[in-house]
């Protein structure tokens, strides 16, 4: 019991700093193209990962693990970052919430196909009406759709999801730092030359707000919500765990009304009510009852 409340909370921890992540790429583009936004980003992170497991004098991963740790690189270091970069160039950041809704569910499917869990059946009922939740009322504040940019953001979420699984797969054996931290060093000589590439032309005048979404993305949205968030879905479970991400979305609007002072609306408090429910639900029900002997 012990293990699983500590992997909840530290899942927790994860949501919240992951919330800023989608309007600090947002700001950030701003001064940034999609594809430097992106192999920047993961290069200083990967510059700080690699600090850590230096400093820490941390075994190389099996070469066994090397494949898996490419998937993690795959999907949650190059995969999400350009893809959900390119889908906010076609849709708002709002409208993108109705597809962080489904990562959830997207988590739960690679944790069952990846990860060998087996939910019971009512977890994938609390699942799916607590994304229900989360996507009508992202739609009901959403702007214009594009089909672009729809279709970005569903590649998206099955990559993130994919990376997810793998990665907490990983976390049990090599620690949940260590293994974003690995995965940022295997796709660094990558994305160290596309960075190269793609630098912004000399006199560029970039403002300090993109500097400062860059400086977010790469430090808490590629390595520090990771240390938490991996760690939570490997001590709490994969498909439990990652039903925390349907509140990512109502975190993200609370800090627009804490810091920027947007007004909170009352169908914000009934959705979010309605998703600490189904969490709860899905929470109790993510692992599969023990067989009796």
């Amino acid at each position: 019991m012990e293990r699983s409340t500590a992997g909840w909370g530290s899942g927790l921890l994860g949501v919240v700093i992951f919330s800023g992540s989608l309007p600090a790429t947002r700001v950030a583009l701003g001064g940034f193209s999609p594809v430097f936004l992106t192999s920047a980003r993961a290069v200083i992170a990967a510059l700080l990962g690699a600090a850590l497991l230096l400093v820490l004098r941390q075994t190389r991963p099996a070469r066994g693990d090397l494949g898996p740790l490419a998937v993690v690189a795959a999907g949650v270091v190059i995969g999400f970052p350009l893809l959900t970069a390119l889908a906010l160039r076609h849709v708002t950041a709002a409208h993108s919430i109705v597809f962080i809704g489904l990562l959830p569910l997207a988590t739960a499917l690679f944790g069952v196909l990846r990860g060998g869990e087996r939910p019971r059946p009512a977890f994938w009922l609390f699942s799916t009406i607590g994304a229900a939740s989360v996507a009508g009322f992202a739609l009901s504040q959403s702007g214009a759709a594009s089909l672009t940019g729809d279709v970005l953001m569903v590649a998206a979420v099955l990559l993130c999801g994919l990376g997810y699984a793998e990665g907490a797969r990983l976390s049990r054996r090599l620690g949940g730092w260590q293994v974003i931290s690995w995965a940022l060093v295997l796709a660094l000589p990558a994305m160290a030359t596309v960075a190269l590439l793609t630098l912004p032309a000399a006199g560029t005048r970039i403002g300090l707000p993109a500097w400062l979404g860059l400086a977010y993305v790469s430090v808490f949205s590629m390595l520090v919500g990771f240390v938490f968030w991996y760690r939570g879905l490997a001590l709490g479970g994969i498909a439990g765990v990652g039903q925390l991400q349907l509140l990512q979305p109502f975190f993200g609007l609370a800090l627009a009304a804490l810091i920027l002072g947007e007004p909170v609306a009352p169908s914000m408090v009934a959705a979010t009510a309605i998703v600490v429910l189904c969490v709860a639900g899905a929470r109790r029900y993510s692992a599969a009852p023990m067989a009796r002997s």
